[in-house]
C-alpha cells in the first residue's frame, strides 16, 4: 500500500522543469519530484547528524577521510577479486 498524497502547486525555473519533464519517463513528473525532494530529505538529516557528530567529537580531518576512502577502496579491490575466483 502507498503513502497517502496530497496536490501542491510549486514553483521552479522553467528550464528545471522542463529538464525534469524530459527525464521523468513513465512515473510521471510528480514522481520524478517526490524523489528528488526525499533525497533532499535524507541530505538534510544527514547533515544534522554530521553537525552532532562534529560537535560531540570534533570535525573529521581530511586525513581521516581520505584513509576511509583507502579502506573502502581496498575492500572493494579484495571482493571482486573473491568474485573472479567464484566464476
Amino acid at each position: 500500500m502507498s503513502e497517502p498524497t496530497g496536490k501542491y502547486s510549486i514553483t521552479m525555473p522553467r528550464d528545471i522543469a522542463e529538464a525534469a519533464k524530459a527525464r521523468s519517463g513513465p512515473s510521471g513528473l510528480s514522481a520524478y519530484v517526490a524523489a528528488a525532494v526525499a533525497r533532499q530529505i535524507e541530505r538534510d538529516n544527514l547533515n544534522e547528524l554530521i553537525a552532532v557528530a562534529e560537535a560531540e567529537h570534533g570535525p573529521v580531518t581530511d586525513e581521516e577521510i581520505q584513509s576511509l576512502r583507502d579502506q573502502l577502496a581496498q575492500a572493494r579491490r579484495e571482493q571482486a577479486g573473491r568474485g573472479a575466483n567464484t566464476a
